[in-house]
């Protein structure tokens, strides 16, 4: 490893989400990545990002950006929510040209490959199926499964306060409206879970459409892209480091603390502190 490499080892990676629904995307790159250090931004005070336009997600995202570089000196970004890849992750490049940075999308692709059925059901945010990237995406695997499209006003927000009887409401409107989930040929057998906040709902959902439906959802792969980002400069922490995710990763929030704290106790098994963030 070059002395700059070894140098940008000590850097974090920054992870962002509107709120809480990137930490299923942390859960997967501390388990990806366990000797590295994060810094995780709920951008909680102007949320939701999937029910609002591009401009907004744009400007939150280029700000959030921002204070990581300028605060903590990443060494990488992570964007840890679909609606805010589809929107800002071309924008962030050009302002940001020598940072790394890792989107998440839709697992549509992954979907059309597994699929034996070949009718799969998608579950996103408005703003996410409305945008340009996913539109793209879906466009050049229309000759290779259908697609059900069901945008979930609420769902994130839901989630996000932590609201069991609206969650469990708004899962079943959803699926329903949807259709026939099953592996009979006319069936939808996959279920892609298009937004972050999305496999915290994961239990509630497979009530509605039944054990056999596959469940695809993006930190995984988010995960090993930033692997691959990381070796290719030689910035990844030394081979065989390993970090307790209580004490690797710094959590703030633009939002209410205490809710963050709550979901991180809840969802990543972590007690610890969060800070309150004034990013403008």
């Amino acid at each position: 490893m070059s002395a700059a490499g070894a140098a940008r080892c000590l850097d974090a990676i920054g992870v962002f989400d509107s709120g809480v629904g990137g930490l299923s995307v942390l859960r997967a790159l501390h388990a990806e990545l366990p000797g590295e250090r994060f810094v995780y931004v709920a951008d909680n005070g102007h949320a939701p990002y999937g029910e609002r336009d591009d401009t907004h997600v744009i400007a939150r995202s280029h700000a959030i950006a921002r204070h990581l570089v300028n605060q903590h000196a990443i060494k990488a970004l992570v964007v840890a929510c679909n609606t805010a890849t589809a929107a800002a992750i071309q924008r962030l490049r050009l302002d940001f040209p020598d940072l790394p940075i890792v989107g998440i999308e839709p697992a549509l692709k992954p979907a059309a490959a597994s699929s034996q059925t070949k009718h799969i059901g998608v579950l996103a945010t408005r703003g996410t199926l409305n945008s340009e990237k996913f539109r793209a995406l879906l466009a050049s695997l229309q000759d290779q499964a259908h697609f059900v499209l069901q945008p979930c006003d609420g769902l994130a927000d839901a989630i996000e306060r932590d609201d069991a009887i609206k969650t469990e409401a708004l899962c079943a409107y959803f699926t329903r409206a949807m259709g026939q989930f099953g592996s009979k040929s006319d069936e939808m057998d996959t279920l892609v879970l298009g937004c972050t906040h999305y496999p915290f709902a994961n239990d509630v959902l497979r009530a509605n459409v039944g054990q056999a439906v596959v469940f695809l959802e993006g930190g995984a792969p988010v995960a090993r892209q930033t692997r691959r980002l990381l070796e290719a400069r030689s910035w990844l922490a030394p081979e065989g480091a390993q970090l307790a995710p209580a004490t690797s990763t710094v959590f703030g929030t633009t939002g209410n603390a205490g809710q963050l704290q709550a979901a991180i106790a809840r969802w990543l098994q972590l007690q610890t502190g969060v800070q309150t963030l004034s990013i403008t």
